[in-house]
């Protein structure tokens, strides 16, 4: 119905035939290649912690974990339905100079991201066999998800405040901070969880590594944006015509 909609001509973008054009190709790579690799990020995290968790305490203790994260997979769609508006409302208001409003509304909507899933967060981290034991009832499974939740589930606002600020900067075309926070979370998650299961043979010292790289991609991501990263390039430039 859209697509009939759009051809009808009624829509004010009208289509038409027209030769492909590397720049327009170029413009769009700019942005959605990185944003590609940031969304592997969290993917290669997930399945590199089962993988520790797995080798450490066997299959029942990865699969709790793998329970745990399942509620982590889920707060994506939520912070994908405010992080999509942003991409258009940011990238317009820069594109019509009004760069505070498209600040505010970036944080309003990471405020908004964040407040939802640090909720069910901490309901996952104050009630985690709600959840854990609707896919399984095993000791192991119960106590392994109930150890991630409660250390991880606090983090969880951090994950949807930097969801949320990761649509934004798409809108505002400069992606390096996002791509640059989630390889410090992985490097946090993954390097640190590592060293700490080698080091004590814990799971909860990196289920706390992980809740931790949560929080600094969050965190990181917000401090950079308020700094007034998105505009350093443009001041650069201007600086560069004078």
């Amino acid at each position: 119905m859209l697509g009939w909609y759009v051809v009808s001509g009624r829509n004010l973008a009208r289509l038409r035939m027209s030769p492909l054009r590397w720049p327009l190709f170029r413009t769009i790579l700019d942005v959605g290649a990185v944003a590609s690799i940031t969304s592997l990020q969290t993917n290669v995290i997930i399945a590199l912690a089962t993988a520790l968790v797995a080798t450490t305490a066997g299959a029942s203790a990865a699969a709790g974990y793998g329970t745990g994260a399942r509620l982590e997979y889920l707060l994506i769609p939520i912070s994908f339905g405010l992080g999509a508006p942003l991409v258009a409302m940011v990238g317009t208001n820069i594109g019509a100079g009004q760069r505070a409003r498209a600040l505010r509304i970036a944080f309003i909507g990471g405020a908004m991201a964040f407040a939802i899933t640090a909720t069910i967060g901490i309901a996952a981290a104050i009630w985690p066999q709600v959840w854990i034991s609707q896919f399984s009832t095993d000791a192991h499974v119960m106590e392994t998800g109930t150890s991630y939740l409660r250390l991880v589930g606090p983090a969880y606002g951090f994950f949807g405040l930097g969801l949320a600020l990761y649509f934004a900067s798409q809108g505002a075309g400069r992606l390096f901070w996002p791509l640059s926070a989630g390889f410090l979370r992985m490097l946090v998650a993954i390097g640190g969880g590592w060293i700490a299961l080698h080091l004590t043979g814990s799971l909860h010292w990196l289920f706390a590594a992980l809740a931790l790289g949560l929080f600094l991609h969050g965190s990181v991501l917000l401090a950079a944006i308020a700094s007034g990263a998105w505009f350093r390039h443009d001041l650069a430039k201007s600086l560069d015509i004078q």
